[in-house]
């Protein structure tokens, strides 16, 4: 799984049909791909080295562009940075057309309209993503397609990405398993005096250490509820909260595990198996061809019999190459989109994030959070260790 070679598609590396279909459902000929988790979907895993931590360069920045006609991949075309052109030379982009000569958003933007043009009058109706299209390359779209009309093209992309692939799920397993691993021997080396600024910088040390390309830690510790990491420093008896998502080739390995300074007491034991059971209600409904909002009905009767119902905090959600995506299960979690999966079918390969959080008022913030992969007759949960208490050690 180490070597970037296994990623390399010679084809298409997605489904082509799925999304000449869901093209024809939204009314689409051309799909112009602009945001980097697509494209990077859309070339079977590629993306290029160099703007993989920033996006600007000069006066403006990088923007790589994946061009597809609907029932035609023959025409697919990548628009990438000059420099790519080391890349297309070791067979790394699939797609027939390839230009390399971009260095901004104007020129990259600037031949993807050239090659439009060329796929001739059928070319009218144009899906682009309005959320990751800069508006100086949207206005030259436009002025130079000025007899297409835009549609966005989100929810098309999105769909296609629902279900997972074999390669993809081999990667948020490795994303998840490795999450947990570094989780755990951050908690290992945990001591009273440490802050929580130094407990993120050993969880950053041992992501990339499994390969991983840490993007954010939320951390609780003690009787707060703060998550941001801070200076305040941590005694004998703190419980600390880490849930952190480490990205591994692009897809997100999103959990949390819960470590304390010491030894838990009864209490604490109580506290996460009340957590605990809600988890594992919502994992009880998780099948193919159960609705999607099982998931969120099941969590949340569980809970409603709760005695801390009140202050407990239960949320389920899509994941993959974004955190929130498809399935949507709900309108009313931390992310507000339409909870388009609520009443369809869960299918074999879809990806779900489910976590519960109980935010007590003496003992500390308390949260678990697990990555569920859709399996063929109920679930699979990559990472699902590390679940009770993980202990630290009492001296420094």
């Amino acid at each position: 799984m180490d070597n970037a070679h296994d990623t390399i598609a010679t084809t298409a590396p997605f489904d082509t049909a799925k999304l000449d279909r869901l093209m024809d459902e939204a009314g689409l000929d051309i799909l112009i791909a602009t945001s980097r988790h697509n494209v990077q979907y859309l070339l079977g895993g590629y993306r290029f080295f160099f703007f993989d931590v920033m996006e600007a360069i000069g006066t403006s920045r990088y923007l790589p562009v994946f061009v597809y006609q609907k029932g035609h991949p023959e025409n697919a075309i990548y628009v990438g940075n000059r420099m790519e052109k080391f890349e297309h030379d070791l067979g790394r982009i699939w797609t027939p057309l390839v230009k390399t000569g971009s260095w901004g958003t104007i020129d990259a933007m600037g031949l993807a309209i050239d090659h439009v043009r060329k796929l001739g009058a059928t070319a009218k109706r144009v899906g682009v993503e309005a959320s990751f299209l800069p508006a100086d390359a949207r206005d030259h779209l436009r002025a130079g397609l000025d007899d297409a009309e835009l549609r966005e093209a989100h929810f098309t992309l999105e769909r296609l990405r629902a279900v997972k692939s074999p390669a993809e799920l081999d990667l948020i397993r490795e994303a998840s398993e490795r999450v947990v691993d570094a989780m755990l021997a951050t908690f290992s080396s945990c001591v009273p005096g440490m802050t929580k600024n130094d407990i993120v910088a050993r969880l950053r040390h041992e992501e990339h250490a499994r390969d991983l390309v840490f993007e954010y830690c939320l951390i609780a510790g003690g009787k707060s509820h703060n998550r941001a990491p801070s200076d305040q420093l941590l005694a004998a008896g703190d419980v600390i909260s880490i849930d952190s998502g480490g990205n591994y080739r692009g897809y997100i390995g999103d959990l949390s595990r819960m470590g304390i300074l010491g030894e838990p007491d009864s209490e604490l034991r109580d506290l996460l198996s009340e957590v605990e059971d809600i988890q594992q209600a919502a994992r009880r409904v998780i099948r193919p061809g159960a609705m999607g909002g099982d998931i969120i009905a099941a969590g949340e009767a569980a809970v409603a019999s709760s005695p801390h119902r009140t202050v407990l905090d239960y949320t389920a959600h899509g994941i993959g190459l974004v955190s929130h995506e498809a399935p949507r299960l709900t309108a009313t979690g931390p992310v507000p989109y339409a909870p388009y999966d609520a009443d369809r079918p869960l299918e074999r390969g879809m990806v779900i994030s489910v976590e519960t959080a109980l935010l007590h008022p003496v003992r500390g913030y308390i949260k678990l959070e697990d990555t569920l992969i859709v399996s063929e007759t109920g679930w699979e949960a990559p990472g699902d260790h590390g679940r009770g208490w993980n202990s630290s050690r009492l001296v420094a």
